[in-house]
């Protein structure tokens, strides 16, 4: 549930952007993301929706193909900054099979706005085809958060949380096959439980800084978290490869047809 994630006015901007968004696409599913689903939301952060839409399938056979394969909006409404991605399930459901953390983030992840009725019977094959190929994704995209911190001078309070949520929630995912995004949920379980303190100021505002002290002591820590990954790879309870990929094909299949 994601009613304690947000304010009543955010979730009035939510609902009239997905609603003005709906009118365009059918969405499968759209996942509140970001710091408000990441646990370190402050009251300047923008809401980050990310979607799965499903286009007809007339539109995708036709010799000039009609309806956009992603489709993004960055808005500011009514004073919140509203930041919305949506992907094709086509694209999306394919990149779930090599290990799209993002992808499978917003189909299995705890804190769905809205989702389809077929949004159910989708989520157990997704689960089916989960691999170790998630660490390879995981790996890459706290790596990219860790350089982004580095241009910050190591001050960045957002881009560490950033490094360490990704990290720690492909650490989760490898060892016991289940997406958990917030990082308070996480880091006790794996060892960081002096991460609180930077959520705490994370939580004063967007662009809060680390003092010097703390931006140091991290500089020395944060490598644990990529030790931590590559640790739960080898010891995964997943396969290397997915399994039960043709049912995840069965079921888009249907879509398909039912959406012709």
């Amino acid at each position: 549930m994601t009613d304690h994630l947000l304010t009543e006015h955010q979730r009035r901007v939510a609902d009239r952007a997905l609603d003005e968004e709906s009118a365009k696409r059918e969405h499968l599913v759209v996942s509140l993301s970001g710091a408000h689903a990441y646990g370190f939301p402050s009251p300047d952060s923008d809401l980050d929706l990310k979607c799965v839409h499903v286009n007809p399938t007339a539109h995708l056979l036709r010799l000039e193909q009609r309806g956009s394969a992603t489709a993004e909006r960055l808005e500011v409404v009514d004073g919140v900054e509203v930041d919305y991605s949506s992907n094709e399930v086509g694209p999306v459901l394919f990149g779930v099979l090599q290990g799209n953390g993002n992808y499978v983030e917003r189909l299995l992840g705890a804190h769905a706005l809205r989702g389809s009725a077929e949004l159910e019977s989708l989520r157990p094959l997704v689960r089916r085809v989960l691999s170790r190929r998630l660490h390879r994704h995981y790996r890459g995209f706290a790596h990219s958060q860790l350089r982004e911190w580095e241009k910050t001078d190591f001050r960045s309070t957002k881009k560490l949380l950033y490094v360490l949520r990704t990290a720690l929630t492909g650490t989760h995912a490898l060892l016991t096959a289940e997406v958990e995004t917030d990082l308070t949920a996480l880091m006790d379980r794996y060892g960081f439980r002096e991460a609180g303190e930077l959520v705490e100021w994370k939580r004063r505002g967007e662009r809060s800084e680390l003092p010097e002290a703390l931006s140091e002591h991290w500089r020395g820590q944060v490598g644990r978290a990529f030790e931590r990954l590559d640790s739960a790879c080898e010891q995964s309870v997943l396969p290397e490869d997915p399994v039960g990929a043709d049912a995840l094909e069965a079921w888009l299949l249907e879509l398909r047809r039912s959406r012709f």
